[in-house]
C-alpha cells in the first residue's frame, strides 16, 4: 500500500529544493511522478515551482481549493509531489490520503506547519492527523543559530503578528526563527 508523506519545515527550510530533487530522482530512474502545487501560489508565475536555490520545474496540475483532484489523470503514476501543501483544503488531504490506497500512488507534501502567528494551516493539520510518515526539514534560526520552529513576518524590518493567514512572500517578508526570537519579537524586545 503506497504512503502520504508529510515533509514540513519553516521558511527557508528547503521543502521545494527536497521536490524538486525527489522529482529529479524519480524522472531519472524512468518513473512517473507528478507535480502539483495550489493555484493561490502566483509568486513565481502560475504554474512555476522555484526553490530559492534557484532551481525549478513546471507544476504539471495547479489545485483549486473546492475543486477535487484529477484522480483519472494520477492514476498509475510512481509518486505525486506537492509544494505548499499547507494551502490546501481538508476536503484536498482528504482526496490525497484516498489516492495512496485508492490507486496505490505514493504521495508527499511538503508545506509548512504553522503560519507567522504560530497557528496551524489547516491543510498541514490535517496532514499531520492523516500522513503515515511525518518529517521535520529543519534549518537555522535567522538570529542565533539554533533550530527554528517558526516563521516570523517582517515588514520594513519589524515583526508583525496581525493581518492575513495567507500572504505569499519570500525572503523579503519571513524569516525561520527558534521560540526564543518569536516570543523576544512578540513582546518587542530586540532580536539582534
Amino acid at each position: 500500500m503506497a504512503k502520504l508523506y508529510f515533509r514540513y519545515g519553516t521558511m527557508d527550510s528547503a521543502k521545494t529544493l527536497n521536490l524538486l530533487a525527489v522529482a529529479h530522482n524519480y524522472r531519472k530512474q524512468g518513473k512517473r511522478c507528478a507535480l502539483m502545487k495550489p493555484r493561490l501560489d502566483t509568486r513565481f508565475g502560475a504554474a512555476l515551482i522555484r526553490s530559492r536555490s534557484g532551481l525549478e520545474a513546471e507544476a504539471d496540475f495547479l489545485i483549486d481549493p473546492d475543486a477535487p483532484l484529477p484522480v483519472d489523470e494520477l492514476a498509475g503514476l510512481d509518486c505525486v509531489l506537492v509544494d505548499e501543501a499547507q494551502f490546501l483544503s481538508e476536503a484536498l488531504i482528504d482526496q490525497l490520503r484516498d489516492l495512496t490506497i485508492d490507486q496505490n500512488v505514493p504521495v508527499i507534501c511538503y508545506g509548512l506547519r504553522t503560519d507567522f502567528q504560530a497557528r496551524l494551516f489547516p491543510g498541514s493539520r490535517r496532514l499531520f492527523e492523516l500522513a503515515d510518515s511525518i518529517e521535520e526539514v529543519k534549518v537555522t534560526c535567522y538570529f542565533c543559530g539554533k533550530k527554528a520552529v517558526f516563521n516570523l513576518r517582517m515588514v520594513d524590518g519589524a515583526a508583525v503578528f496581525d493581518g492575513p493567514q495567507i500572504e505569499l512572500g519570500a525572503d523579503e517578508k519571513y524569516v525561520p526563527v527558534c521560540w526564543r526570537h518569536y516570543r523576544a519579537a512578540r513582546d518587542g524586545e530586540a532580536l539582534g
